[in-house]
């Protein structure tokens, strides 16, 4: 098979050879002889050549291979667990109780009595008192006013358009714009006069009244007081005692049980996969190598 490989190579080679561009063939032409610059030494004269030769290379290939891997699975299995349950015992306590019984105390209680107080009293009387009353009078003044006249006065008023004023010596014309004139006018002029009017004012005098009013006094009356006394009575009152009694109670208890339970667990699996390689290969490839021409010597130079 190696051989039948090596021959299979050498023909696709040898085709190669027959295709080698004509740019290639240029290469392959004599090379002078390259004299160093004492002229004593020299390279021997060849010619370059294509050599084909066998080179090793590494090719990537895909080969199966198993492997081993975990895969999750989920299985029952029965675990301990702790279940409370509700035990009915009977207790004994003390509750608190309630007992009634009979208690003096004194009392205070409120009496009724009659007693003499003074107490005030009003009387209506009649006293004389000077009252300021306001009395309206009438009284000249002087109010000022204002009077309106008109007097003369003179103002400035501009002419509109061009004036002609004459010609100079030399023939030209002169005339002037915005001239101003005098305008008399009536003014209007306020003057402040005085003329007397009335005027209603109010004074102050003083008038002789009788004003009722409230005199206090004191008389003599009776009035029902009430006075602090002390009396026995007898009153139930409410009284704690303990009394034993039994009361049904229930108390929590552990108790073992099974419980069935899923598990995951880990189970080994074997799994084909491809995975790279690499194959060794040889490989035809065309190298340049200088081969030396010998000439022969006939006995002249």
């Amino acid at each position: 098979m190696r051989t039948l490989t090596i021959t299979l190579w050498v023909v696709l080679a040898f085709a190669a050879s027959l295709a080698i561009p004509v740019q290639d063939l240029g290469k392959a032409e004599l090379s002078r002889i390259k004299r160093s610059p004492t002229g004593w030494h020299s390279q021997p004269e060849g010619v370059w050549k294509k050599k084909l030769v066998w080179k090793e290379e590494s090719k990537q290939i895909w080969t199966t291979e198993k492997k081993l891997i975990w895969k999750s699975q989920w299985v029952k299995e029965k675990v301990p667990a702790w279940k409370t349950e509700q035990v009915q015992q009977w207790k004994e306590e003390q509750v608190p109780d309630w007992k009634v019984v009979q208690k003096p105390i004194w009392k205070e209680v409120q009496v009724p009595i009659w007693k003499e107080v003074q107490v005030p009293d009003y009387k209506k009387v009649w006293k004389p008192v000077w009252k300021e009353i306001k009395v309206p009078i009438t009284k000249d003044i002087k109010v000022p006013e204002w009077k309106q006249n008109f007097i003369p006065a003179w103002v400035k008023e501009g002419v509109p358009g061009e004036k002609y004023l004459g010609k100079d010596d030399h023939g030209w014309e002169y005339t002037s714009h915005d001239l101003w004139r005098k305008k008399m006018i009536w003014k209007p002029v306020w003057t402040k006069v005085w003329k007397t009017v009335q005027k209603q004012e109010w004074v102050t005098e003083k008038k002789l009244e009788w004003k009722e009013d409230w005199k206090q006094i004191w008389r003599t009356e009776k009035k029902q007081a009430w006075v602090t006394e002390k009396k026995q009575e007898w009153v139930e009152e409410k009284v704690q005692v303990w009394k034993t009694v039994k009361k049904e109670i229930w108390v929590p208890v552990q108790k073992k049980i099974w419980v069935e339970k899923w598990k995951q667990i880990q189970v080994p699996v074997w799994k084909t996969i491809e995975v790279p390689a690499w194959k060794k290969v040889w490989k035809p490839v065309w190298e340049k190598v200088w081969v030396p021409i010998h000439h022969e010597h006939h006995g002249w130079d």
